[in-house]
C-alpha cells in the first residue's frame, strides 16, 4: 500500500521511519507530476519543497502552529499532507485552489498569492501570540529567495528583529529562482552562503576528531560550536542576518529530511526570531523541469508526463504579441528600455532581453521600486516600458501617482493578464486597474481589442513623453482581428446601427469586442438598433463620446474590470459634465473576490455573457418604450390565485 494514501493529516507522519519518509518523498513527486500534468499548475516549485514540507509538518503541529507560505504556489505538498489528495480538479471550479485556501482547510492561513507578504503576517501573528500568552503556539514563515527581493519582506524583518524574545521561525527556501533566476544583491549574498561550505566541513571534521578525544573532547567541541558567530563570519559571510539581530541556521540541504528536522527543531526551541536557510532544487526529481532553464516548469499547462511537452498548442497569445512588438520598437528606438519585476518570461520580455540584454532591468519582486526607477529613467531621457501583471500594479499605485504622474514622466506600463484570469483565483484577477488608475491625473489608458491594436496602441503609448501611459490586455490566446467600420473622434466604430435613430450605444472595452458584437446581433433580433464603439483609449474619455451618445436612447458599457469606478463610471461622469442626460447601464465585474474557475465559468457566474447582457438591455429598452409595464401587468394577470 503506498505510503501517501495512509497520510490523512500531519501527525500521520510521526509514525514513519527515515527510510519511509524518503519513500514518501518519492511518491509525492510521482503524484505531483502525474496530477499536475493533467490539470496544469505550479509544478517546479512544489517538486522542490517536498522534503522541506515533510520536515515542517513533523517538527511543528499545524494548525496550532501556524505554517505560512509566501505566495502559496509551493503549497501543493502541504495540501497533500493535510488531507487533500484529490487533485483531479486542481484550479477548476469545485476543485482545489492552486494556492492556500481557508475554505479548504484549517491548516491554511494566507490566501493572498502576492509575494513578500508572509513575514508581515508572521510578525502580526507572533505579536498576537505573545500578547494573548499563547506560549505553546509557534509561527513559521516560508519565504523564497525570490520573494526576499521585495521591500515588504525587509520592512517586516526590521520589525521582527526588534523583538529578541518573540519566537518566530523564518524558513528561507533558497532555490536561486523566483520565476526565473533570482537577481540582485541579496541573491549574490545567498549565493555566497550556498557556495561557502568551508565552515561546515571544518566543523564536521573537528567534531569527529574531538569526539574521539577522551574526557575533554566534547567540552572543546561545545566551546568551538558556541563561538561559531565569529568563526563563521570569517569563513562564510552570513552576518547580514545576524547583524539584524536574527539567529541564523544554515545553509541546510533542503532535501535531507534528517538535517532539516534537526535545524527546525533547534529553531523551534529558540525563544526569538530565527532564520533557517534551506538550499532546494526547483523541479527536483523531474528531468524535463530540470532541463527547463527558463523557469524550471514554474507553471505549466497540460503536459505529457514523460516528456514535459504540452499536450495541445494554442495560437498566438496576447503576451507574445506584445513581446514581439517590443523587439521591433527596440530596434527602431535606442531609448526604449524594459523593466520587469522578476517575471521576464511570463510578461513576454524574454525576446527583448535576448536581443537587447543591456536594456532590460529586472528589479526583483519590487513593483514599487520598479515604478520609481522608471520615473528616474524617464527623467534621464529614456522611455521605460514596465511590463507587469495587472493585479501586481496595485502594489505600486502610490509610485505611479506621486513619482510618475506628478512628475509628468513618460513611462509606459503594460498590464498583462488584465480582467478575469480565472483559474489562479481571487488575487490574480486583473479587475482593479481601470478603477484605480482613473484617479491619476494625466494618465492615459489603452485597452486593445485584438493583436493589431496591441501593436498600434503600444506604439501610441511609447510616443507619449510627458505623462504615464498604460496598455492592458487579457490572458491567453488572442482571437481574430476585429475590424473597424468607421471612426468617430479617436474611437473605432465596430458596428453601424443601420438607422438614423439608433436605440443603443454599446461601448466595448478591450478584449470584450467579440462579445459586444454578439450582444448587438442579439439585440438586432429583438428589433433594437445598436451602435458598437471601441474607445481604444478609455482614459481620458474621448470628447466625441458625449455627442455620439446624444444620438442614442441608451448607453451601455461592457468592461472586464470592476464596475466600481471603472470605465462605465468615467463615461457616465463625462456625459453628465457634457449635459447629456440619458439612461446608462454599466456591465462589469461585481465588487467581490471571485472563486477560481475557468474564465468562461467566472464570466457566466457574474452575468458577463452576451445573452445575459442582451437580456437586460432588452428589458431596459422595453421599459423606455412603455412595454415593460404592459408585459409586467400581463404577467400578473396570468398568475393563478393561490388555492387554500
Amino acid at each position: 500500500m503506498p505510503l501517501l494514501t495512509r497520510i490523512r493529516g500531519p501527525r500521520d507522519l510521526d509514525r514513519l521511519t527515515l527510510e519511509e519518509l524518503d519513500q514518501l518523498a518519492g511518491e509525492i513527486r510521482t503524484f505531483l507530476v502525474d496530477a499536475v500534468s493533467k490539470t496544469g499548475g505550479h509544478l517546479g516549485p512544489n517538486l522542490g519543497v517536498v522534503e522541506l514540507t515533510i520536515a515542517l509538518h513533523r517538527v511543528f503541529e499545524s494548525p496550532k502552529d501556524k505554517v505560512l507560505w509566501d505566495t502559496g504556489h509551493q503549497s501543493y505538498v502541504h495540501k497533500l499532507l493535510t488531507g487533500r489528495q484529490d487533485f483531479s480538479k486542481l484550479k477548476m471550479k469545485g476543485g482545489l485552489s492552486g494556492y492556500p485556501s481557508q475554505a479548504e482547510s484549517e491548516h491554511d492561513v494566507i490566501e493572498n498569492s502576492h509575494a513578500s507578504t508572509v513575514l508581515g503576517w508572521a510578525d502580526g501573528i507572533a505579536k498576537a501570540n505573545q500578547l494573548m500568552r499563547r506560549d505553546d503556539s509557534h509561527v513559521v514563515a516560508v519565504i523564497g529567495d525570490g520573494a526576499l527581493t521585495g521591500g515588504m519582506a525587509w520592512e517586516a524583518l526590521n520589525n521582527i528583529a526588534d523583538a529578541k524574545d518573540r519566537p518566530l521561525v523564518i524558513v528561507v527556501n533558497d532555490n536561486e529562482r523566483s520565476y526565473s533566476p533570482t537577481i540582485g544583491g541579496l541573491a549574490n549574498h545567498l549565493a555566497t552562503l550556498r557556495t561557502t561550505d568551508g565552515y561546515e566541513r571544518f566543523l564536521t571534521r573537528t567534531k569527529d576528531l574531538l569526539e574521539r578525544t577522551p574526557v575533554v573532547g566534547q567540552a572543546l567541541y561545545d566551546t568551538l560550536h558556541g563561538a561559531k558567530k565569529g568563526l563563521k563570519d570569517f569563513i562564510a559571510p552570513q552576518g547580514m542576518f545576524e547583524d539584524l539581530g536574527l539567529k541564523y541556521v544554515g545553509p541546510i540541504d533542503g532535501h535531507d529530511i534528517e538535517a532539516l528536522e534537526s535545524a527546525l527543531a533547534r529553531a523551534k526551541r529558540f525563544n526569538g526570531p530565527v532564520i533557517v536557510h534551506c538550499i532546494t532544487e526547483k523541479g527536483r526529481g523531474y528531468q524535463p523541469a530540470l532541463q527547463d532553464e527558463a523557469d524550471r516548469f514554474h507553471a505549466v499547462g497540460k503536459i505529457h508526463p514523460d516528456t514535459g511537452l504540452p499536450i495541445a498548442t494554442s495560437g498566438a497569445d496576447w503576451t507574445s504579441v506584445f513581446g514581439e512588438e517590443m523587439v521591433k520598437l527596440g530596434e527602431e528606438r535606442e531609448d526604449v528600455v524594459a523593466i520587469t519585476a522578476a517575471m521576464l518570461q511570463p510578461v513576454g520580455l524574454d525576446k527583448f532581453a535576448k536581443r537587447f540584454p543591456d536594456r532590460v532591468y529586472d528589479v526583483g519582486i519590487a513593483e514599487q521600486h520598479g515604478a520609481v526607477s522608471a520615473a528616474g529613467l524617464a527623467h534621464a531621457g529614456v522611455h521605460p516600458v514596465f511590463a507587469v501583471y495587472a493585479t501586481f500594479l496595485n502594489r505600486a499605485f502610490d509610485q505611479v501617482l506621486m513619482d510618475v504622474a506628478l512628475h509628468r514622466c513618460g513611462v509606459t506600463f503594460v498590464l498583462d493578464r488584465a480582467g478575469v484570469t480565472g483559474t489562479d483565483g481571487a488575487s490574480h484577477n486583473g479587475m482593479w486597474d481601470m478603477s484605480i488608475l482613473q484617479v491619476v491625473p494625466g494618465l492615459r489608458l489603452a485597452a486593445p481589442r485584438d493583436a493589431d491594436q496591441v501593436r498600434a496602441q503600444l506604439r501610441e503609448a511609447v510616443a507619449v513623453e510627458d505623462a504615464p501611459t498604460v496598455v492592458r490586455f487579457s490572458k491567453g490566446a488572442v482571437g481574430p482581428a476585429v475590424p473597424a467600420v468607421g471612426r468617430v473622434g479617436g474611437m473605432d466604430v465596430l458596428r453601424e446601427p443601420g438607422t438614423d435613430t439608433p436605440d443603443v450605444l454599446l461601448v466595448s472595452v478591450g478584449a470584450l469586442a467579440p462579445m459586444c458584437l454578439e450582444i448587438a446581433s442579439l439585440l438586432d433580433r429583438q428589433g433594437i438598433s445598436t451602435t458598437v464603439v471601441d474607445p481604444r483609449w478609455v482614459k481620458p474619455v474621448d470628447e466625441a463620446m458625449a455627442p455620439l451618445a446624444a444620438k442614442h436612447r441608451v448607453v451601455v458599457t461592457v468592461e472586464d474590470n470592476s464596475r466600481v469606478g471603472g470605465v462605465g463610471s468615467a463615461i457616465a461622469q463625462a456625459l453628465r459634465d457634457a449635459g447629456v442626460d440619458m439612461p446608462l447601464r454599466d456591465f462589469g465585474i461585481p465588487p467581490r473576490f471571485l472563486d477560481h474557475a475557468s474564465r468562461a465559468e467566472v464570466m457566466a457566474e457574474i452575468g458577463l455573457t452576451a445573452p445575459d447582457v442582451a437580456r437586460q438591455v432588452t428589458g431596459l429598452v422595453a421599459k423606455l418604450d412603455g412595454k415593460y409595464e404592459r408585459s409586467s401587468a400581463d404577467a400578473v394577470d396570468s398568475v393563478e390565485p393561490a388555492r387554500d
